[in-house]
């Protein structure tokens, strides 16, 4: 079972950059997921795609994998683009795009 390991995106329900300081381990999964014939809902046969370990570093994590002898794929994050707007302006005189209101 490969693991891969990446930096968490934040959402975007998310203005601040909270817990995507820090690199996650998780398994892919085996095999796809069953619907239960009862109720629909659905589930996994494997436990160990609900496991998902946080590390410091990256290194902390390939080390980690390696010691533990589990195959890895590590992903890069992309770098962000700064976002230069503020409220006010939504409300100037010269703006581009037709009001919703």
């Amino acid at each position: 079972m490969v693991a891969r390991i990446y930096k968490p995106a934040k959402t975007a329900m998310q203005s601040g950059t909270a817990r995507t300081n820090e690199w996650v381990l998780e398994f892919e999964p085996q095999r796809p997921r069953t619907v239960d014939p009862l109720m629909g809902w659905t589930g996994q046969q494997d436990p160990r795609e609900q496991v998902q370990l946080t590390f410091a570093t990256k290194e902390e994590a390939i080390a980690y994998a390696e010691r533990n002898g589990i195959p890895y794929t590590v992903s890069e994050p992309q770098p962000r683009r700064p976002v230069r707007k503020s409220y006010a302006d939504n409300f100037r005189y010269g703006r581009i795009g037709s009001w919703t209101h």
